[in-house]
């Protein structure tokens, strides 16, 4: 019996209009330095909220670094995104302390709210939806940071209101 290859679809990559100019500081800041990956792609995604395409190709022409050398490291480490994001991160620890005290129950809360899966954005591009490791605050377990605020000793229902709360500030 002979297996037949399955057709790989071709997901097609969202269109990225990024104005790559808001680069060009960074790229002369560390174009010649030693170490200089790293702080390219913070500072790239910085300046979008992620890390499009056409500045990975742009940061290696400026730079000299391989294309491959600037993904792999892009891949490797969890803190850089290839898809833009949602105006307000939302971060769910899932760290021991916090799993034990029902985070999944919050990120499931969230998850119906939101209408997204986890790692997803809204389709209103106001809120992502990340489950971390940890956040360090175990004391307040189960918590979740949105941006630089922590919210902790949470329920479900408490973590959508937060959402909610949110969400009406940003339509007034």
């Amino acid at each position: 019996m002979r297996i037949g290859r399955i057709p790989q679809e071709k997901i097609p990559s969202p269109v990225q209009d990024v104005d790559l100019t808001l680069i060009d500081s960074l790229i002369a800041k560390y174009r010649n330095r030693k170490g200089n990956v790293i702080p390219l792609l913070q500072g790239t995604q910085e300046c979008f909220s992620f890390i499009p395409r056409a500045a990975f190709i742009r940061l290696s022409d400026e730079t000299g670094i391989p294309l491959s050398e600037l993904y792999g490291v892009a891949t490797f480490y969890a803190q850089f995104r290839f898809a833009p994001v949602g105006k307000h991160i939302i971060k769910v620890c899932h760290g021991t302390a916090c799993h034990v005290q029902s985070a999944p129950k919050i990120s499931e809360a969230l998850v119906e709210a939101l209408d997204v899966e986890d790692g997803g954005t809204t389709t209103d591009g106001l809120f992502t939806l990340e489950s971390v490791a940890c956040l360090g605050c175990c004391s307040l377990a189960p918590v979740m940071m949105i941006g630089k605020e922590t919210y902790g000793n949470l329920t479900g229902k408490d973590a959508v209101k937060v959402i909610k709360d949110i969400r009406l500030a940003e339509n007034n």
